[in-house]
This record gives structure tokens, C-alpha cells and sequence, in this order.
């Protein structure tokens, strides 16, 4: 099965938190200093917020697969999209362990296809490392 995906920088953690809380009528899944996540069943989607403010809006969307093999079909389906597709391989991003890649629509909006296979302590390591300072404390 496949879960849309969703990653908006916001301005506020704490108050988009409070927001996203009562509009699922959920807690997030995740929780960091500069991060939050739910992993909704109804709607079924991987929602993200991540702490920006000076960039606020879409960070990217996204597919998220449950195995080897949907990462390799919807890889296909990005192969058909005809785009410059960035192969990231195996990373750490968002406090967790993926294989991704990523094209980048018409309209100039980022996608990326992943499979997730653990977590981290980190937010990201290389392309996607920001400096702790970024996080402010909880």
C-alpha cells in the first residue's frame, strides 16, 4: 500500500501543532524540537510539519511505499513522468532511514518516492543535515 505524503515548513511549531492536532483530531506520531509527523489512517497520509520561518509553504510531496517493490514501481512511474529524476539512495531525513529519489514537477514542486526501514536521532545526515542550532528547545 502506498500513503501520500505531505511536508509543510511552518513559521510556529508549536502553533501549527496545536492546528494539525485539532484538525485530525490526533497527536503527532512524531514529535522533536523542530519537527512533527502523523501517520494518518483516515485520511490515510503521511503529514509533516518541519520548523522553517524564514521559508514557510510546501516543503515537497511525496509517495511513500511499504517495500523494495513499490519503491521500484513508482520509480518506474517517475522514469515515465519524463523529469530529471535526483537518485538519494539510501539517506537519513526526517529522524528516519529511507531509499528515496526525487523529480521535480512542471510546475516546479518537489516529489519524492521513499521507503522507509528505520528511524534515526537525527533529522537528516549530507544533502539533508541542517545544523542543531536550527531546533530551538522544547
Amino acid at each position: 500500500m502506498k500513503r501520500f505524503h505531505v511536508n509543510v515548513r511552518v513559521k510556529n511549531l508549536e502553533e501549527s501543532i496545536a492546528f494539525y492536532k485539532a484538525l485530525f483530531a490526533a497527536a503527532p506520531t512524531v514529535q522533536k524540537p523542530d519537527y512533527a509527523k502523523w501517520m494518518l489512517e483516515d485520511p490515510k497520509i503521511n503529514f509533516a510539519i518541519s520548523l522553517h520561518p524564514e521559508n514557510a509553504g510546501i516543503e515537497h510531496l511525496g509517495i511513500q511505499v511499504e517495500s523494495d517493490e513499490e519503491l521500484k514501481e513508482v520509480y518506474g512511474r517517475m522514469k515515465e513522468a519524463k523529469g530529471a529524476i535526483r537518485e538519494e539512495g539510501k539517506c537519513t531525513c526526517c529522524y528516519a532511514k529511507s531509499e528515496k529519489s526525487w523529480i521535480t514537477d512542471p510546475q516546479g514542486v518537489d516529489w519524492e518516492t521513499f521507503f522507509t526501514f528505520g528511524t534515526s536521532t537525527l533529522y537528516g545526515e549530507g544533502a539533508n543535515a541542517r545544523p542543531l542550532a536550527a531546533a530551538p528547545a522544547i
